[in-house]
């Protein structure tokens, strides 16, 4: 079977980016976000981009890199943030934005990479969430049809993998990387470590390797704080 490691990020995209692409993107605010490989986009110079996050991260970091070069023409997002440009873009009408409740957005990507393309549920009935979508009544109550989300391209940040590409994530970097891994036809997974085959509990796998198809090492990382907050070290 061909190695699923690759020795950096631009390496382990060769191929597979193109302009007007989707891709889905891990991460939540700034923990668990795919740093290495969203630089390797933003170096491939590849646009026209829809990109499947939570969020956009913050200015210049993560996806704001690629908001800031200009390379996304559409996010599917269910929070703005404190991404100033993200703001600044969308009320300017350069970027197209869909909003999804949060829910609803993990929901979709999961049930894309299950193969359900829609389902129903009641959030956003009755608001602009529920615009020109279907709707049907279940027991007496109205609900919603959300379509499943199948990018081209996943990325996203795990903490341990084997060299089959069996992946666990640490804590809250769990967060939309478990389902992204799965909502799309190319995962690529960048990883703090790299263990041999059988290193793993197969009890704890998050992800199961035949959904990753390419991994890198990205470690060392330098850990950014979203919003830093102190108080005066008390007197002695």
């Amino acid at each position: 079977m061909a190695s699923k490691i690759y020795s950096d990020a631009t390496e382990a995209l060769a191929g597979l980016l193109r302009d007007g692409m989707t891709i889905c993107s891990g991460g939540f605010g700034l923990s668990g976000l795919p740093e290495r490989l969203i630089d390797a986009i933003e170096a491939s110079g590849v646009k026209g981009l829809t990109v499947v996050s939570n969020n956009a991260g913050i200015d210049n970091v993560g996806l704001g890199k690629l908001l800031r070069s200009r390379q996304i023409a559409k996010m599917i997002s269910s929070y703005v943030g404190e991404n100033k440009e993200f703001e600044r873009q969308y009320l300017a009408g350069e970027l197209e934005v869909e909003f999804c409740p949060q829910g609803t957005l993990a929901e979709r990507c999961r049930a894309g990479g299950a193969g359900i393309p829609g389902f129903y549920t009641k959030t956003g009935v009755g608001t602009i969430v529920a615009d020109g979508k279907e709707t049907k009544v279940f027991d007496g109550e109205t609900y919603v049809l959300e379509r499943g989300i199948v990018a081209d391209l996943s990325i996203i940040k795990g903490w341990k993998a084997d060299e089959s590409g069996n992946l666990l994530f640490r804590k809250t970097a769990r967060n939309f990387n478990q389902p992204m891994a799965t909502a799309s036809k190319m995962t690529v997974a960048e990883v703090e470590e790299i263990v041999p085959v059988g290193s793993l509990n197969p009890d704890c796998i998050h992800v199961p390797g035949i959904y990753v198809k390419r991994m890198i090492v990205g470690a060392p990382y330098d850990k950014k704080i979203e919003f830093r907050t102190t108080r005066p070290r008390e007197a002695a």
